[in-house]
């Protein structure tokens, strides 16, 4: 007998969103880790609200719809309340209702950049670690560390000298020919977003306007332990990475993997006055140029062994690019330029823990 297509609405539904989600999907346990973390951060949240008023939204959903946001490569907030408006899976996992209604774009956007002044990403960041550490996850002893340009959300076209007006005339998208001039960022800066410098990674590489991510990465389990954001420019990567090495904690002496771009004498003579060993990849014998690297470190197997942990970090800046949205940034300002990127480091970590840890951990 053939089924009917007419379409009728139901008055009442008798299925559970906590039903409707199968028990072996991935995002059962991505949820649990992120309770986790947010249970552990629960005092910095509170410390951010007054006692008496209307209330806000959680900074719970908040932050896993966040989450979500890193996880599906959702471009802007208008699209992830758009989502969350039919998805019942994302509306289980933020914690909302069937019937529950869905912020306006702009009361999300005001309330996430509330959470900027709370450092909340950076807690929610070692929250996550806190959980890896617990589970016997994290290396102490060995480290690589790596940088990588963050393309900022501002053309070539706003990157104008300091001292001149804007365009009288030409609407939004004036014309602008500066193809021939000398630019730079001690004379030039974007008015789309002037923390951002021009920047390029090396020798007839195009400049792009942007910052520079840094990220910690341990050996055992390949987890960011450390993320931070800086000015592009030539020094930021190696100034950072003295910056992280120097706040880990303990007492062991320190293996530290990097490529080429950090296989500068200053570079590898700081690390050694921090008594750490520097695992840094052997710059080619050029006649202007030597490594800094012997056959003092070379020689050892963990050097070899340190080079191959090293290229793990690469797949953190994958994710972070390609799925975490961060390949053209969508936000403006370094503060919460380093907000998105430290808390898409979060996001990363518990994407792998979901792998690392046994099932209902």
């Amino acid at each position: 007998m053939r089924g009917s297509d007419e379409q009728t609405g139901a008055m009442f539904s008798y299925v559970s969103l906590e039903e409707r989600v199968p028990s072996d999907h991935p995002l059962r346990a991505i949820r649990r880790i992120t309770d986790r973390a947010l249970a552990r951060i629960s005092p910095e949240l509170g410390a951010l609200y007054i006692h008496f008023g209307r209330p806000s939204i959680p900074p719970e959903r908040l932050l896993r719809a966040l989450v979500l946001q890193a996880l599906y490569t959702i471009r802007s907030e208008r699209q992830l309340m758009e989502q969350l408006d039919y998805n019942l899976l994302f509306r289980w996992f933020v914690g909302l209702g069937v019937d529950d209604v869905v912020w306006a774009p702009t009361t999300f956007s005001k309330n996430r950049d509330r959470l900027l002044t709370g450092q909340v990403a950076a807690a929610f960041f070692d929250a996550v670690l806190i959980h890896a550490d617990t589970a016997r996850l994290l290396s102490d002893e060995h480290f690589t560390v790596d940088g990588t340009l963050l393309e900022a959300w501002a053309s070539q076209k706003s990157f104008r000298p300091r001292d001149q007006d804007p365009p009288a005339s030409g609407g939004g998208n004036a014309s602008v020919d500066f193809h021939g001039q000398r630019r730079t960022n001690a004379t030039h800066a974007s008015t789309t977003d002037p923390d951002a410098r021009l920047y390029k990674k090396a020798r007839g590489r195009e400049a792009r306007l942007g910052y520079l991510g840094h990220v910690l990465m341990e050996h055992r389990s390949g987890l960011i332990v450390d993320a931070r954001v800086t000015p592009a420019d030539g020094y930021g990567e190696r100034a950072a990475a003295v910056q992280m090495i120097g706040a880990r904690p303990g007492r062991h002496r320190l293996t530290v993997a990097a490529d080429k771009a950090y296989d500068t004498r200053d570079f590898v003579a700081t690390l050694r006055a921090m008594h750490v060993t520097p695992h840094v990849a052997q710059y080619a014998a050029m006649a202007h140029r030597r490594s800094a690297i012997d056959g003092r470190t070379t020689r050892h197997p963990g050097y070899a062994v340190s080079q191959q942990k090293r290229k793990l970090v690469e797949q953190g800046f994958g994710w972070m690019k390609t799925i975490g949205g961060l390949r053209k940034l969508r936000h403006r300002g370094e503060p919460l330029v380093s907000w998105i990127f430290t808390f898409a480091a979060a996001t990363y970590n518990i994407v792998r823990l979901r792998r690392l840890l046994p099932a209902g951990v």
